[in-house]
């Protein structure tokens, strides 16, 4: 049987460039987020995880679910898949890596091939929106 590893993403662009996250010990960039903690919602891992990586506050008001996508991936054993979910939300305070990241960067489109399989395919829904250069 398979195995899922559940996750919540956060996406945040700003003139046509996607934030992601290195997470310290990881040579591979992310779309900020992470595993969800036991029963917790989608909105209360984006909220935990985003404060725990970037040191800032989401607003749960402006959360919008922006897609949720699945996609094996390289380094993880036959049959894994990860699940995505994306939103997108206004945010306080001041974008800073926390102890667990090693540095952020704002990709294009063309930083595609950068991030995991589960991240290309938002790339390219956000690129096809017109929202990622």
């Amino acid at each position: 049987m398979p195995v899922l590893i559940d996750t919540v993403a956060w996406v945040l662009i700003e003139n046509g460039r996607i934030l992601c996250a290195r997470p310290k010990g990881k040579d591979v960039f992310y779309v900020p987020g992470g595993k969800r903690e036991g029963a917790e919602s989608d909105l209360e891992t984006l909220l935990r995880e985003i404060e725990e990586e970037l040191t800032v506050r989401l607003d749960p008001d402006s959360a919008v679910h922006a897609g949720t996508y699945e996609a094996g991936s390289p380094g993880l054993p036959g049959g894994t898949i990860v699940r995505m979910a994306c939103y997108t939300a206004g945010y306080q305070g001041e974008l800073t890596p926390s102890s667990e990241i090693e540095e952020m960067a704002w990709f294009s489109y063309a930083d595609r091939e950068s991030v995991p399989p589960v991240d290309q395919f938002l790339f390219d829904d956000l690129k096809a929106a017109g929202s990622l250069q």
